[in-house]
């Protein structure tokens, strides 16, 4: 699945993020904007995952949809934290201020990689090959 292989992919150069110099204006802005990329690759990848499984919702979900879609198909799917992400992506536009950049940072790192990898083991254990074929 291209949009599997694409989450994978970008996750791993995300991964490295907690490497980089966090005291650098550039490195957060681009920390932030690694976040808002895997972001949108994991909600489009889990849109085509649910329209694999049947789900009606996945034909013209909206992120928001698509997360509480996600939440009730599959019980490892952490639907409270992916709709904090969806508020920290929506609201970063708005932050203008290197304290409240920083601590999305600081979220980014402790909680919303995680996720990310989590997600990534947890869809590659339930459809293991199956990824390759759709």
């Amino acid at each position: 699945m291209k949009k599997y292989d694409n989450y994978v992919s970008h996750l791993r150069v995300l991964e490295r993020a907690d490497r980089e110099q966090l005291d650098n204006e550039f490195i957060i802005s681009g920390i932030i904007d690694k976040f808002s990329i895997q972001f949108e690759l994991g909600w489009k990848m889990l849109k085509e995952l649910l329209a694999f499984e049947g789900s009606s919702a996945a034909v013209t979900g909206s992120p928001r949809g698509i997360i509480k879609e996600a939440y009730a198909v599959y019980s490892f799917f952490d639907g409270e934290l992916w709709l904090d992400m969806l508020k920290d992506r929506n609201d970063m536009a708005h932050i203008y201020d290197g304290n409240a950049a920083g601590e999305l940072v600081k979220r980014i790192l402790s909680r919303y990689i995680p996720e990310f990898i989590r997600l990534e083991a947890e869809l590659r254990e339930r459809y293991a090959d199956t990824l390759k074929t759709i």
